[in-house]
């Protein structure tokens, strides 16, 4: 096939133009050439100029047809091969009598099988949700409970284990082998120029995103063209990526990180992706020098883990000259994970919801160590993303005060599957998404994390941040990683509990760190429990899942009350965020 083939019949691709921010009865609003937007609908806010997905994959494989784009440990390909392919998946889906508009779920691994098949499910114009293969029987019933999916796609070797999982849902939901679905279509249809039925623009719901947010109840955030297209642009602008960089994920492309910025991210930009199955510690400085990356993406955990690794010469006679990474390390941290990999941390902050908008540390802007940065811009749009402090009743708060960080942004989701109300409390009346997180900008217009605000402690009649606890025990030089979270009190209210980490080899005591603790917290931040644990539950992406912490008293714990004088109720508490 032609790479001069791949284009979108009767469509101009172009970016979102003329976007500003003007005031309206006192308000921010988006103002473009198109559109004048006062109140907060995800259809008025988007232009029909803004790239659809489609659009966005034709233009990057015409005009890198035939380089090297993907490479994993089984093959690579090029855009141009991968367009192909997944045209001919696309076909295959209509012949199996897959209509546009039906949802589609991808129960696959990461793998080059993977980013055809989700291409494909876009390019059919089918919602799509990708979900862990190793999902378990309820976790299928419920995503075939919320979105009912016509089919779910998958790799040769799990369609007999998926199907029998299925068994018992009703109506049935067949599962189809992309193998199968890819010579099942005619080869004329797929070698035709693509044109969708539907006529999408950047409004058009084109993914779900599974997520449990602090609940643990699954929920599935609705996501249109927009929230990839622009990312996607941008990403590689904020870390200053071109075409002849390599990109490394081996993050899950069931979430948002690897699809919004590793995997459209290296096909819009010209670099190549090596796409690896899973994180592996001992493998991981091997598999960057194996494939000359020059950039990965490292969230949760990942950077603690590889520190806590034996120090080798491969970690730093590597080419990589950036990680992204998020949540942001200490200060101390930062110094010493750059120091230790010779590579420069870009940190981040994002979320699901936030469509891959939120904040950045800029990459020539002052190094703040601990801060999460400014807002994301888009290249061509430098006053894309806005960002605030709030209280509890959306009062902007001042320089410096701790409250909720929210985000404006068009790219921000519409809400959820099926749940109405929680959509509508996502966001101010003024269009501001409430992120839950508790946050604090300084002079400068950088913004420092404070923790959860569901995660909130009340302990001696204040709120108390984890955030600030898990920052101070961090400054040991002895621990590794560290999570802190509310455990009943005897007293009412609630303690303070921290479950820590220590580095191998440490021999850091509870003594110490209780000893550490009133040096750097006011006494009602002080936790009066410490536990020492080998490791933290985490979710897939490497983030520490404190709900599966234990709230009930544990014998491995020491309690600060037997074994350090008690503080006195007449000290002073403190105030603010530390």
């Amino acid at each position: 096939m032609d790479s001069g083939e791949l284009v979108i019949a009767e469509r101009k691709p172009a970016i979102f133009r003329g976007l500003a921010f003007c005031q309206a009865n006192g308000k921010d609003v988006y103002k473009s050439e198109y559109w004048l937007v006062v109140n907060w609908g995800a259809p008025m806010l988007l232009s029909s100029e803004i790239l659809t997905i489609p659009e966005f994959l034709v233009r990057s494989a015409t005009r890198w047809p035939e380089q090297e784009w993907c490479v994993t440990p089984d093959g690579s390909i090029s855009r141009a091969q991968t367009m192909q392919r997944a045209r001919r998946v696309q076909v295959g889906l209509s012949a199996k009598g897959v209509l546009p508009g039906q949802r589609l779920v991808i129960a696959m691994s990461n793998s080059i099988d993977f980013a055809i098949t989700w291409f494909a499910a876009i390019l059919a114009e089918t919602p799509v949700l990708a979900v862990n293969p190793r999902a378990t029987e309820p976790e299928l019933a419920s995503v075939a409970a919320a979105l009912g999916p016509s089919a779910i796609l998958a790799r040769s070797d799990d369609v007999e284990r998926l199907a029998e999982l299925l068994k018992g849902v009703v109506p049935t939901i067949p599962v189809f082998d992309i193998a199968d679905l890819e010579t099942s279509g005619s080869s004329d249809d797929a070698l035709k120029p693509y044109a969708p039925v539907l006529e999408p623009d950047g409004a058009t719901v084109v993914a779900f995103l599974q997520t449990s947010g602090s609940t643990g109840e699954p929920k599935f955030i609705i996501r249109n063209h927009s929230m990839y297209t622009l990312a996607a642009e941008a990403f590689p602008n904020w870390l200053g990526l071109v075409e002849c960089d390599v990109m490394l994920t081996n993050l899950p492309l069931a979430h948002g990180n690897a699809q919004l910025y590793s995997l459209l991210g290296s096909f819009g930009v010209g670099a190549k992706l090596a796409l690896l199955p899973k994180f592996s510690a001992t493998t991981f400085w091997d598999e960057v020098h194996h494939y000359k990356a020059t950039q990965f993406n490292a969230i949760g955990s990942m950077l603690e883990i590889l520190m806590r690794q034996p120090a080798s010469e491969k970690e730093r006679s590597h080419r990589v000259r950036l990680c992204y990474t998020a949540p942001a390390p200490s200060p101390a941290r930062h110094r010493e994970i750059e120091e230790r990999f010779n590579m420069h941390l870009v940190i981040g902050y994002s979320q699901s919801e936030a469509g891959g908008f939120g904040l950045i540390m800029p990459l020539n802007g002052p190094a703040k160590y601990g801060s999460l940065g400014r807002p994301r811009q888009h290249p061509d749009h430098p006053d894309i993303t806005r960002a605030r402090i709030v209280d509890a009743a959306g009062t902007a708060l001042a320089v410096g005060e701790l409250g909720e960080l929210e985000i404006l942004n068009p790219t921000a989701t519409p809400g959820y599957l099926n749940k109405p109300e929680e959509s509508a409390a996502l966001r101010r009346p003024d269009g501001y998404l409430r992120t839950g997180d508790l946050a604090w900008c300084d002079e400068d217009g950088y913004y420092y994390f404070g923790g959860r605000y569901k995660e909130l402690i009340r302990h001696k009649g204040e709120n108390l941040s984890p955030a600030e606890v898990e920052h101070a025990l961090e400054e040991h030089v002895g621990v590794s990683s560290v999570a802190v979270i509310g455990v009943p009190s005897d007293l009412s209210e609630e303690d303070v509990k921290a479950f820590v980490v220590r580095l191998p080899g440490a021999d850091v005591t509870e003594q110490e760190l209780f000893a550490l603790c009133d040096v750097k917290l006011p006494p009602y931040k002080r936790p009066r429990y410490i536990e020492f644990v080998d490791d933290l539950p985490e979710t897939e992406n490497h983030k520490i899942a404190k709900t599966r912490l234990p709230r009930e008293r544990t014998s491995a714990e020491v309690d600060r009350a037997t074994t350090l004088p008690m503080v006195r109720a007449s000290e002073p508490t403190g105030e603010g965020h530390g």
